[in-house]
């Protein structure tokens, strides 16, 4: 089969390469980036005084008497989302109430003066160590307890504490900032200093990743779990970009997580980079919840709402497909019970989640791999990670039989190149996609047999170089 319209001869009838194109490709993800996109999967918890009080957001004048979890073991914790592939926790050591759940020298609104009275991010940093997990750190910028908020001060304080929660922990792989930023006492609003924030980070943790109001990964825009169609880690930076994050981020507790998406399509195609001068690497995150809440609430409190307590394990892997298949991370949020355990409840959907993505992925199929010119020649290329030249048209697999998933992976040190692709089998067209980026997972949920499978590189931004192609049955 020979293809005449390959990205290699009209590219999609775009510039292959340019000195604007060559600006886009040396756009670049960092050392820590890059260890970071290895993860793909990772969790939150929530969990603190919403935990007992029954609602999402607290406003700092709880009694510290209604912490009181009886069976908190952030082992259990470990060893449920470990089992499920994840590699990392980001804990709320402190949500918008202002109550701290670490042992921290600037408030007295802390757990030491609860009747729990232990450190339960010292717990959760010793038991991810144990199980070989990552720990990361929720500090939520808002709160609607400190006197200070709304002034200079404010910025001493938190700071204060990120840097306790920088130096006493251990390795922290990820520090996790909202947007959130209600108002203070009489009426103040906060001016954050993120600059001296990340300082703090840089200085005392510098492989940690700074997500969401960060420069590191970006909020993909909803806490829905959906992603966009072409979803770029080349993005362009400006002064507003933290204040956009924060206007779209969640202003009060009644929005509901499922409708809530401010989602806008496109950010970062050619058209959208073209002429601006701060190009940035900034990969999207998807946060989105097991429940229909971030903080767990018992049945009653969804039957009052006319909801199910939890997502279904189709929907939270079909998520999981969505986002860590569409070249974005997925943070997924397991919070714990009043017992201070992940539930029965959810650890049911949890089981029957993992076994999907676990099925998905358990037999790898073999294949051969060649390269195809425009005039159907082929040409096996030297290594893994190989680059596709001016001469090769197409992607050609021959699998060992019937196939249902196909995953492909840019090597992303090369920045995000590829623009669109079609897939056709036997000569057939089968599908069109857009980018690749870190990964993109392609289903096919009767299965796809064909002797020979062709990736056809429609567009690029200059040459596209592919890390690896996996077939599963």
């Amino acid at each position: 089969m020979k293809y005449r319209h390959a990205w290699c001869t009209d590219n999609g009838g775009a510039p292959l390469s340019n000195d604007e194109i060559k600006r886009y490709i040396t756009v670049r993800p960092s050392e820590r980036q890059l260890k970071f996109n290895e993860m793909k999967y990772y969790n939150f918890i929530h969990f603190g005084v919403n935990t007992f009080m029954g609602r999402e957001w607290g406003d700092g004048t709880e009694d510290l008497k209604v912490f009181r979890p009886s069976q908190l073991d952030t082992d259990q914790w470990c060893r449920i989302l470990k089992n499920t592939g994840s590699e990392g926790i980001i804990f709320t050591a402190k949500h918008h109430d202002g109550f701290c759940l670490f042992d921290t020298a600037y408030t007295d609104h802390n757990v030491m003066n609860s009747p729990y009275g232990k450190d339960v991010v010292k717990e959760l940093a010793k038991s991810c160590k144990k199980h070989g997990m990552k720990l990361g750190i929720y500090l939520s910028p808002w709160d609607r307890h400190e006197k200070t908020y709304g002034s200079d001060e404010y910025n001493d304080y938190f700071v204060n504490q990120l840097t306790e929660l920088c130096t006493s922990y251990g390795d922290i792989f990820c520090f996790w900032f909202d947007g959130a930023c209600g108002e203070g006492p009489d009426g103040r609003k906060q001016k954050y200093d993120w600059d001296r924030y990340y300082e703090v980070i840089r200085k005392h943790q510098p492989d940690a990743i700074i997500a969401n109001c960060g420069p590191d990964v970006r909020w993909i825009g909803n806490e829905a779990g959906k992603t966009r169609k072409s979803e770029w880690s080349v993005i362009p930076w400006t002064d507003d970009t933290l204040d956009s994050i924060a206007e779209k981020s969640q202003k009060n507790e009644a929005h509901g997580i499922e409708c809530f998406d401010r989602t806008d399509e496109d950010i970062a195609s050619r058209e959208k980079l073209q002429g601006k001068a701060n190009l940035v690497w900034c990969p999207a995150e998807a946060d989105v919840s097991i429940n229909y809440g971030w903080f767990w609430q018992n049945d009653d409190y969804y039957k009052e709402r006319s909801q199910s307590p939890c997502r279904t394990a189709k929907e939270l892997a079909d998520i999981y497909f969505n986002t860590v298949g569409g070249n974005a991370s997925l943070l997924l949020n397991v919070p714990a019970d009043k017992n201070g355990l992940i539930n029965p409840r959810e650890r049911k959907v949890l089981k029957e989640f993992t076994k999907i993505i676990e099925d998905t992925f358990r037999e790898n199929m073999p294949y051969d791999l060649s390269l195809v010119s425009p005039e159907g020649e082929e040409c096996v290329p030297g290594t893994d990670s190989f680059m596709m030249q001016n001469d090769e048209a197409a992607i050609r697999l021959r699998p060992n039989g019937k196939f249902r998933t196909l995953v492909i992976e840019e090597d992303i040190r090369y920045s995000q190149r590829v623009e669109s692709f079609s897939l056709f089998a036997d000569g057939k067209h089968v599908k069109d996609c857009t980018c690749i980026g870190a990964c993109r997972i392609l289903r096919f949920p009767k299965g796809l047999d064909a002797d020979e499978v062709d990736i056809l590189i429609t567009q690029s931004r200059s040459n596209p170089i592919i890390k690896s192609i996996r077939l599963y049955k």
